[in-house]
């Protein structure tokens, strides 16, 4: 029975933990709820460190997240040619995702709520990755072939799937961002590492992320 009071404030301070700051509030309502948010560049300093900030979890349930992800999702559509995008990139260091799942029929636009990849295989796949955040960036990339993802989505349900080849990549690249590591620092803290090559890239146009 003593425990429960500790688990009880344990369990508060994660909901409080989840809770959208006003700063966070309004950047998401910012303009027209249905438009695009403006993507960060690393060119801009304080864009640059908010690209370079840990994300934290989001409550799904908060209509804001619903508006968030909209959002995001138009945001990526406004590119040419990106195939995901994490809230970072639309300034809020939150744990949401957008994806192309090449790996499905049709290739659909996909959101991950607080992602978390509980695997990856050791086999790696070498290819060129982009990021709509890095402007006239690019280079080859070591990420592993196979992953385990778990996500909730916005009515709080919980999932678990196996992902491989591109689309793997590209949830690698995105739950990267919310960790606030991006492919330019990637690439020097790697400079050492050796793989086993594997050739999982659908197509050398698609890696702008």
């Amino acid at each position: 029975m003593k425990k429960l009071p500790f688990l009880l404030l344990l369990f508060l301070g994660l909901i409080h933990a989840q809770q959208l700051t006003s700063s966070e509030i309004s950047i998401i309502n910012q303009g027209d709820i249905n438009s695009a948010l403006p993507i960060y560049q690393t060119t801009d300093d304080h864009q640059h460190k908010i690209l370079l900030s840990l994300s934290t979890e989001i409550d799904p349930l908060d209509n804001n997240t619903a508006t968030l992800v909209k959002r995001m999702k138009e945001s990526l559509l406004s590119t040419d040619g990106g195939v995901g995008i994490a809230a970072p990139q639309v300034g809020i260091n939150r744990k949401i995702i957008w994806v192309q799942r090449f790996d499905k029929q049709g290739e659909p636009l996909e959101y991950f709520i607080n992602p978390v990849i509980v695997w990856r295989s050791e086999l790696q796949n070498l290819g060129p990755e982009g990021d709509l955040s890095i402007p006239d960036f690019r280079d080859q990339f070591y990420r592993s072939k196979v992953i385990q993802l778990e996500y909730v989505d916005l009515k709080g349900q919980k999932y678990s799937e196996i992902v491989e080849g591109f689309t793997a990549v590209i949830f690698q690249h995105e739950i990267d961002h919310l960790f606030g590591i991006l492919i330019s620092d990637k690439k020097e803290k790697e400079k050492n590492d050796s793989y086993q090559q594997v050739d999982a890239f659908k197509k050398s146009g698609s890696v702008t992320r």
